[in-house]
């Protein structure tokens, strides 16, 4: 039943008693509340409730309703099929009165019916709600401060909720929309801006005067004038097509950026003179000034070419380049601000429309093309940019973030001092737009990606000046010895380039290595930037150095300071990924390096930390030669880690990758860590497991099946959960088939005889339900697991082979690829039955419950399906790989001992194929299957599961067969069966074809 305007009072009550912290009511009330939200007339009530003026003091009630409200027309306002939602009417009521209820005194809840009014507006508007911004620019015309606010917040957040639609209809109607809005918005910032410079003019003359009314009104047109400025950017971005793949210019871009930039010279002279007496108006222009250069940075990389106007793009780039190179000193706290300028100048220098066009021209070509014309732009705006740049002044802007942001301040060295592992995150590892350093560290290597030829001898320069002015013994924290860390930082970013003006063999021999000869602890700071430099330079560094460096970096690894330890850790990882990685060099230093690896992952607090350690560990293992006689440590290491990142899903994801590569490098002896691996993978695989760590258990047991010298009973207890993985999601089929394949050649008798069942259930499932890639992942397991147990298997597995059979008969489109090699291999399965256990298959074919399925498929059941698979046969033998067409070409002969006179129809076609596969491919074959073999002639220890693979293969009956006497014996057998007959069939064939025969049966 529906909600009316007499169920109110009941309504208010329930979302008071919501609010309640009394169980007894809050309970019951959450529930009724909960059980009403889908009756046609909740909506109603909740904003009857918020917009009741006798309520107005009831804030946090009214805040609550219009919690509801918005989630009810998040889930009700479409029409759904399990529920009757909110009817047309209550919907028509519901926008009117939203739309009359503007001036909302409570912040939060103006906001949130903004946010609501926005998710209806992406349903809405325009065909059920065209009114919607008419109304609003009316209303705005004769609105108060607050009311304007309040319905700029609405603006605001239907153009955000708008402009992320995509179809071309949507993005028709926004730009409608920006057309009508920009121009109005735009005078209406252009007026606010006045006010408000005229307005922190008085409150700056004020002397402390105290007039709140003014101060509030001031403050709410500051806000209503953020919002503006949000909105321009977002008609700007949205209303019109990127310029750089429309080729229009953009024209507000030119009327909007030059004042938006004025606006933040006009700002920045009160930022000292705010911050003390008036925080709510300093707060406000920090804000605005990062908000502003923000909305600049945006439109520059969505309008390039408007943006590279000579009207905007040089006064940006020079007011960007001033600030950083020579701020105001009251603004160089202000950080974030000077993060943003970098970030603009950032993102000029890295803009590929900025760059001049070095291709050619087709000659003959008449005309202005549309690339043509983006050349003559590009090269157009480059020139601008040159001129903002000259040698000069990117020198010094070189010279500036090296000596002056890259060096570290006094509260740096006391934040590492007081928190080693939280600096090194800080500076190393943070997003480089979120702190100074590291964004002067991003804007200095793509201004050295630009000028590398200009700034390599002045890089290199500073470094010896540096190295110089601060010698290796020096341990106090001078002025010198953090210039010397900001010149190695600068140095170790761009080694790519600077290879070409420094010999990394003579800076680590001269100076380096020394460094680490100076234990004290202000050292740290050096010793950081060496660990930095040895892990990015890894490229550069020769064969004659590389033990050295390897030594350097345990060394670093053992250091007292953590931030220390753990560059040099992740260094230590770029080293081991590297392909010149030397084994030989490193094997005598593995002990200390595990030890100081273990150590390292205790000590460390951050997940950040430990992650990153890990990575090093696993890279360690897979790289590292000769894990075994660190086993013991490392299955303490793994059991202890495991145990305490217990919730922890991201850090264990880490762990089972480096238990993976402990396995494998493990290999036979991998038995050695299963009282740790064991039950980890049990964990892993439950189902209580989180779904994020299945993939890579999964890995891990893939891993432990092919490795493990012999199958042990908790092995063999895992194989029915691969049957309830399955069941649930296929993401794993390729890893799930592997698994599969490893039981089949470890367990061999001892785990068909266990899980048959478990076994056919999973083939059948997979097989009837996978797709194509599915399939072509399972089908040689299937294949191999008939050749392990060619009399056992096929009826075992009847349901899966009458399926295979319907794959062949009713297989869908040949032209698709896939569908042609799922084909193919089914087909060859089923040859290898008849190959393996003929009586079988003609059983198999006469099954009722299989006609009864392909009848079902609208297969004509009363033709021979034996006969209908060699036509399968004879059309997918030339698909087949090698193995494949052997096997059907056995399959082909042995259908010619059939006595059936339609076997004669076929007889030519038989002969044929069989011919190419003799002719063709078995020396082919025995080559391949023989390579691998080959190259270990005797049988190892403990043999890998490859190797048992390969043995199954040799000892294939198929690999040893000779299809070409079976061949000439069937086809004896086949014309004492037909007699005359025969030789009539024989004498319809092509006499090429015929000459090949015997040329392939070595008949005279």
């Amino acid at each position: 039943m529906a909600l009316t305007q007499a169920d109110l009072p009941t309504m208010y009550t329930l979302l008071s008693n919501s609010l309640s912290g009394d169980d007894s009511l809050r309970k019951p009330a959450e529930a009724a509340l909960s059980q009403s939200e889908n009756r046609p007339g909740f909506c109603f009530c909740l904003l009857e409730v918020i917009t009741a003026s006798d309520l107005a003091a009831q804030a946090d009630v009214r805040l609550l309703a219009s919690v509801y409200f918005k989630n009810s027309v998040s889930r009700y306002w479409r029409t759904r099929r399990d529920s009757s939602g909110i009817s047309t009417e209550e919907k028509l009521h519901l926008r009117q009165k939203l739309l009359s209820h503007l001036r909302e005194e409570n912040y939060q809840i103006a906001v949130t019916l903004a946010v609501l009014i926005s998710k209806i507006a992406r349903i809405d508007y325009p065909k059920e709600w065209p009114e919607l911004f008419s109304t609003l620019s009316h209303q705005i015309q004769s609105a108060d401060v607050l009311t304007s606010h309040r319905i700029f917040m609405i603006l605001f957040r239907t153009l955000k909720e708008l402009s992320t639609k995509r179809l071309a209809a949507d993005q028709r109607n926004f730009a409608k929309i920006s057309s009508q809005f920009f121009d109005y918005s735009w005078q209406l910032w252009q007026r606010d801006a006045q006010s408000i410079l005229h307005g922190f003019s008085a409150v700056a003359q004020s002397l402390g005067a105290d007039d709140s009314e003014m101060h509030n009104d001031l403050y709410l047109t500051c806000q209503r004038w953020f919002l503006c400025s949000k909105i321009i950017r977002q008609l700007i971005i949205a209303g019109f097509p990127g310029d750089a793949k429309s080729m229009q210019e953009v024209r507000p871009v030119k009327d909007v950026c030059p004042l938006f930039l004025k606006a933040i010279e006009s700002f920045l002279p009160y930022y000292s003179s705010f911050q003390d007496k008036h925080p709510k108006f300093w707060d406000f222009f920090k804000k605005s000034c990062v908000k502003l250069i923000k909305i600049l940075i945006t439109i520059q990389k969505c309008h390039p070419y408007s943006f590279g106007d000579k009207s905007v793009l040089p006064p940006v780039t020079d007011f960007c380049l001033n600030m950083i190179v020579d701020p105001r000193p009251e603004l160089i706290s202000f950080e974030q601000f000077l993060i943003q300028c970098m970030s603009m100048v950032k993102t000029i220098l890295e803009c590929k429309e900025y760059k001049p066009n070095l291709t050619g021209r087709v000659m003959g070509e008449n005309g202005v093309t549309f690339e043509k014309m983006k050349e003559n732009m590009s090269s157009l705006v480059a020139g601008v940019v040159s001129s903002l740049l000259p040698s000069d002044r990117v020198v010094i802007l070189c010279n500036v973030l090296i000596r002056r942001y890259f060096v570290l301040s006094a509260s740096d060295v006391e934040e590492w001092y007081q928190n080693p592992e939280c600096f090194y995150h800080e500076q190393d590892s943070v997003l480089w737009s979120e702190k100074l350093r590291p964004c002067a560290e991003a804007l200095y290597i793509v201004l050295f990606e630009n000028y590398s030829q200009l700034l390599g001898p002045v890089v290199v320069s500073i470094l010896q000046e540096a190295m110089n002015g601060c010698p290796s013994p020096v341990s106090e924290i001078t002025q010198g010895l953090l210039l010397k860390d900001a010149a190695y930082g600068a140095a170790a970013y761009v080694y790519y380039e600077l290879s070409n003006y420094l010999s990394f063999k003579d800076w680590f021999n001269g100076a380096l290595s020394l460094e680490l000869s100076n234990d004290h602890p202000n050292m740290r700071i050096i010793h950081r930037k060496v660990a930095l430099i040895l892990g990015q330079w890894v490229s550069e560094i020769k064969d004659d150095t590389r033990r050295a460096v390897y030594c350097a970096l345990i060394r670093l690894l053992q250091d007292s300071d953590l931030c220390v330890r753990l560059s040099a850790a992740r260094s230590l990882y770029f080293h081991i990924e590297d392909a010149t990685f030397s084994e030989q060099e490193f094997s005598d230093l593995l002990p200390v390096c595990w030890d100081s690896c273990f150590k390292l992952v205790e000590e460390v607090q951050e997940f950040d930390s430990k992650v990153q350690v890990l990575n090093t560990i696993s890279a360690l293992i897979a790289h590292g030669n000769g894990v075994a006689p660190y086993a013991k440590k490392l299955v303490e290491f793994f059991q202890k880690a495991w145990e305490e990142s217990s919730g922890e899903n991201l850090l264990q994801i880490q762990l089972l990758t480096a238990l993976k590569n402990f396995v494998i490098a493990l290999g036979y002896q991998s038995p050695l860590c299963y009282n740790m691996l064991l039950p980890i993978l049990q964990s892993g695989l439950s189902e209580n497991s989180p779904d994020e760590l299945l993939e890579d258990s999964m890995l891990v047991w893939e891993a432990t099946i092919s490795h493990s010298p012999s199958m042990v009973p908790q092995l063999l207890g895992l194989f029915p959960r691969l049957v309830e993985i399955l069941n649930r999601s296929f993401d794993h089929l390729k890893v799930a088939a592997n698994i599969t394949e490893g039981y089949i050649i470890l367990g061999g008798t001892e785990f068909l005889n266990l899980h048959a069942s478990s076994v056919a259930k999973l083939l059948d499932f997979v097989i009837e339900n996978s797709n194509d890639k599915g399939l072509l992942s399972l089908l040689p397991t299937v294949d191999l697991l008939i050749q392990c147990f060619p009399l056992e298997v096929p009826q075992l597995i009847s349901s899966t082979l009458q399926k295979l059979i319907v794959i062949c008969l009713i297989g869908g489109d040949d032209h698709d690829p896939s569908k042609t090699a799922v084909k193919a291999s089914s087909a060859a399965i089923l040859a290898r039955i008849l190959v393996m256990n003929t009586n079988y298959l003609a059983q198999l074919t006469s099954q009722p419950v299989l006609l009864a399925l392909l009848q079902q498929a609208g297969f004509p059941i009363e033709e021979n399906i034996l006969l209908c698979l060699v036509d399968v046969w004879l059309d997918k033998i030339d698909n087949a790989t090698l193995i494949q067409r052997k096997t059907l070409g056995l399959a082909l002969s042995i259908i010619l001992t059939v006595r059936s006179p339609q076997v004669l129809d076929k007889l030519d076609q038989i002969l044929s194929a069989c011919t190419s596969v003799i002719l063709g491919g078995s020396e082919d074959i025995s080559e391949e299957e023989s390579s691998s073999d080959n190259m270990s002639p005797t049988r190892p220890q403990f043999p890998s599961k490859e190797y048992r693979k390969r043995q199954i293969k040799l000892s294939d009956p198929v690999h040893h067969s000779s299809l070409e006497n079976s061949v000439r014996e069937n086809l004896q057998t086949c014309a004492a069966i037909h007699g005359e007959s025969f030789n009539t069939a024989i004498g319809r064939m092509h006499p090429a074809a015929f000459s090949q025969l015997k040329q392939a049966l070595n008949m005279t």
